[in-house]
């Protein structure tokens, strides 16, 4: 089972993946994965860290301060981070968790052909992942992502943050996490 959050910006899918992997992890169960947080100077977005949610080992995937790469908005992408930390947290994770979690599937991740390569090895597998992606993009990659039989999508808006996560518990279908 694989289990996509998208919404627009701003409305909670982080948070909301961050309560699953907890509910995941308090109820015993070994988790891994990615995830991007903001990195911020001055109350400033100045790019993102990529972290192995295993390992805790942290690079940056983009930055308005890096001067190689390519770019998507006003950032510079971190090609050799991606593969070093992000495609390794997702292949260890393959190996090692009962669940993986992506944060997120977007345009800057997107930039490794490697990176997509191992999400949809990921996706391939029988452990459940769960994994925030991009909204409006017509990316080809995401749009075959969504496109997956064994995909259930919720859309996160403000009116359902409140109960959705007992949605996606249901249907990851474990009793123990519920």
């Amino acid at each position: 089972m694989n289990v996509l959050i998208t919404g627009p910006p701003g409305v909670g899918k982080t948070t909301l993946l961050n309560e699953i992997k907890n509910k995941v992890r308090d109820s015993g169960y070994s988790i891994g994965g990615m995830y991007c947080p903001e990195i911020r100077e001055n109350d400033r977005r100045t790019g993102f860290n990529i972290i192995d949610i295993a390992s805790k080992r942290k690079g940056i995937l983009a930055s308005i301060h890096n001067t190689k790469g390519p770019s998507v908005g006003r950032y510079r992408i971190n090609l050799d981070e991606i593969q070093d930390v992000g495609v390794l947290a997702l292949k260890n994770a393959l190996e090692t968790s009962d669940y993986i979690f992506i944060d997120e599937i977007a345009p800057m991740e997107l930039a490794s052909s490697s990176f997509s390569q191992a999400v949809w090895e990921v996706m391939e597998s029988q452990k459940p992942v769960i994994a925030v992606i991009h909204q409006r993009s017509n990316h080809p990659f995401i749009l075959k992502v969504k496109n997956r039989k064994d995909v259930r999508i919720f859309s996160l808006t403000m009116e359902n943050r409140d109960h959705i996560l007992k949605k996606i518990l249901e249907v990851l279908g474990d009793d123990k996490v519920l």
